[in-house]
């Protein structure tokens, strides 16, 4: 099981924050550090006010892969309505090449309204669309071959003749595709994505959702295990009950919530949980992390999960 740490810095972490953070994860041997690409403070994430601003996520990640010599580098999720995906293959190739092969774009529609009002992003209502015209000239650009031009004209993108240039370290650059829709979002996953998440939902919805992707593999004529499974769950993790229940409350989170559901309690427990989702075919976890300065938190996870 790869267990990666997952960030959400527009909650209040400058970069010198999410570079001591990434540094802690791959010191103490988590497989990778990712992070949200969010422009705004979310409420309802307690505990922090957002100072002092937030990042973007790219130019974070094109930093950290100097800063870094290990961990694996990307985002959970990147939002189809922030970049042409021209651009967005330029910045993603450009951070596998700076990282030394470390990058994965997760990508998605984007959800937060707010964010693209407060920073003049236009947030179309339909929204799909985008995406899947996105997966789609990003991985033509970069399954191009050298020498050759990509083109590509759709509802939403026209690209003529493009060099296809620079193309990533990896061939090919992971791409994550998650969410829980039961038909559109499978048939994406199954067509682009390297690897399918499913987050903050319980065993029964995560189990469904494997299913479906599976079967959308299949259809696809890929085996269903071509695909990586994996989940992202908020983590809250104590030495005592009291410990757990207040780092908890630190993040605005519910004890029991984070128990039943998610990863809290003590470490055995959260250790049982990531188990059963192995059983359920998950092959990497994301241990959502909200406050950042909490390095202890990484080295009691670190301890007793890896």
């Amino acid at each position: 099981m790869e267990l990666c740490v997952f960030t959400e810095p527009q909650q209040g972490a400058d970069y010198l924050t999410q570079l001591a953070h990434a540094r802690t994860a791959e010191q103490l041997g988590f497989h990778g550090w990712f992070r949200s690409d969010h422009y705004l403070h979310m409420g309802h994430m307690g505990g922090t006010d957002g100072m002092p601003g937030p990042t973007d996520a790219w130019t974070t990640l094109a930093g950290l892969a100097r800063e870094t010599e290990r961990v694996r580098l990307g985002t959970l999720v990147s939002s189809a309505t922030y970049r042409h995906p021209g651009i967005l293959a330029i910045q993603v190739a450009q951070v596998d090449a700076m990282s030394g092969g470390r990058a994965e774009l997760g990508l998605g529609t984007g959800w937060f309204e707010a964010e693209h009002q407060a920073y003049g992003i236009p947030f179309p209502a339909k929204r799909f669309g985008l995406l899947e015209e996105q997966l789609a000239v990003v991985t033509g650009l970069w399954s191009t071959p050298l020498g050759e031009t990509f083109s590509f004209e759709g509802e939403h993108y026209r690209l003529t003749d493009s060099p296809a240039l620079p193309k990533p370290v990896q061939r090919p650059l992971p791409l994550i595709v998650g969410g829980l829709g039961p038909t559109r979002t499978p048939a994406l996953a199954a067509r682009y994505a390297a690897e399918y998440n499913a987050g903050f939902v319980d065993e029964p919805t995560i189990e469904a959702a494997f299913r479906r992707v599976g079967d959308a593999a299949e259809a696809a004529g890929r085996s269903r295990t071509d695909l990586r499974y994996s989940i992202a769950q908020p983590v809250a993790v104590g030495r005592t009950e009291g410990a757990f229940r207040a780092r908890a409350e630190r993040i605005g989170a519910d004890p029991e919530h984070l128990r039943a559901v998610n990863l809290g309690g003590t470490i055995s427990e959260v250790a049982d949980r990531i188990g059963r989702y192995a059983e359920l075919g998950a092959a990497r976890v994301y241990l959502q992390t909200i406050d950042m300065s909490d390095l202890d938190l990484l080295a009691e996870l670190a301890d007793g999960l890896l």
